[in-house]
């Protein structure tokens, strides 16, 4: 598609990301012959290897453990028109009748508004707590660790390269706005703090799990879509258990349904969906 042919829809900071699960129709599938299938196969194949050439484009795709559904594919990408083109050609690769959509999900990458700023670090704990003199060497190096540490967070989370780890979660979530359990009824430290201790837990699980957290009020049914990723699914279970304790969860978390995938080559996924 030319560039003519639409306006560009890319957000001002982050990518789009969809979040696409599938049902196969076996049915019909037996109905195509080897070649059909081969066909199918291909194309489905050779257009996974269109949207992976892409510019600041990623996909990943998983067979889901359960019968939730069959099929799941993770798209990030910045134009949500070229998103569009891309769900539509994934949803018909294999044939008109061949994947049936059970769930989907939109969202967008995003920064979090409770990331400590410049001059919190620099009051709080490079003179507050570790009593060093503004304009002094160990002062300024500090600054400029806390610098590069916050620029390669911020890209991580508005531009992530997610890993091939096998095990990828996908759930929606929202805050509660229910009586005294209002999130949206405190104020702006009172959340900081409640977020301070939230990501306290989840920095434990450095190197175990790669967690993205994604923004979607206004675009989808939840505020917010979370995808980790891991080598064991006993890391996912643990994370989102002990998380469970946290008050920000305890109190304020409201959850859509779980999709737990693996993420395979495509030759092995095909064998796995039977196809």
């Amino acid at each position: 598609m030319s560039n003519q042919e639409v306006t560009p829809l890319v957000p001002r900071e982050g990518w789009h990301v969809m979040h696409l699960f599938y049902h196969v129709d076996h049915a019909q599938w037996a109905l195509y012959s080897d070649e059909e299938k081969r066909q199918a196969k291909t194309r489905l194949t050779e257009l996974v290897q269109e949207i992976r050439a892409t510019p600041d484009t990623h996909l990943l795709i998983f067979s889901i453990a359960t019968p939730k559904a069959d099929l799941g594919f993770m798209l990030l990408t910045p134009d949500l028109q070229v998103a569009n083109i891309f769900e539509k050609q994934l949803s018909l690769s294999l044939g008109p009748e061949i994947l049936s959509p059970t769930y989907s999900y939109l969202s967008q990458t995003e920064s979090s508004e409770y990331t400590t700023t410049r001059e919190q670090y620099s009051a709080e704990t490079l003179i507050g707590e570790k009593g060093l003199a503004e304009g002094t060497p160990e002062f300024e190096a500090g600054l400029k660790e806390f610098d590069e540490r916050m620029a390669h967070y911020l890209k991580h989370r508005l531009y992530p390269v997610l890993p091939d780890w096998p095990v990828i979660c996908f759930y929606p979530m929202s805050k509660r706005r229910n009586g005294g359990d209002n999130w949206y009824a405190l104020d702006y430290e009172a959340r900081k703090k409640l977020m301070a201790g939230h990501a306290r837990v989840g920095r434990t699980y450095s190197g175990r799990i790669l967690q993205l957290i994604t923004g979607s009020t206004g675009l989808d049914e939840y505020e917010w879509g979370v995808t980790l990723l891991a080598k064991d699914t006993i890391d996912v279970k643990s994370i989102v258990y002990e998380m469970r304790f946290d008050e920000v969860t305890a109190r304020y978390g409201e959850f859509g349904d779980f999709y737990i995938g693996m993420q395979l080559p495509l030759d092995v996924l095909f064998r796995r969906i039977c196809l």
